[in-house]
């Protein structure tokens, strides 16, 4: 099946379990690829064809600003819970949230999730 990549979007929002973390928010990475069928779009040409990019960027954002989620792995979750309701043509999702600055108890690294799912037909 065919895919559409998004990578490196940054967002800066206050999700996690810490109220530090409530108050003064922190980045956000988000990768995502959706699969569907882009045979008519790679054969015609045609703009009504495929999934926007834009708009697909603009339900992750939306998302991500507009939610607060104690856990990445709900944040995730939610982002592909909008992506598959935002093209009835997407059949599957994968989305990792990294958390660049996760409060973990060494001097450097970061934390992600990962999450996949195939909508239900």
């Amino acid at each position: 099946m065919d895919a559409i990549h998004l990578e490196d979007l940054a967002f800066y929002a206050y999700h996690g379990l810490y109220e530090e973390e409530m108050r003064l928010g922190q980045r956000f990475i988000v990768d995502m690829s959706c699969w569907l069928d882009l045979g008519p779009a790679s054969r015609e040409d045609e703009y009504d064809l495929t999934v926007c990019y834009g708009m697909l960027v603009k339900t992750i954002e939306g998302v991500v600003l507009n939610n607060r989620f104690n856990l990445i792995e709900r944040l995730a979750g939610a982002i592909i819970e909008a992506v598959l309701a935002a093209d009835s043509r997407i059949e599957k999702v994968r989305v990792r949230v990294h958390k660049p600055g996760a409060p973990l108890p060494i001097a450097q690294g970061r934390a992600s999730v990962e999450l996949e799912r195939t909508r239900n037909r």
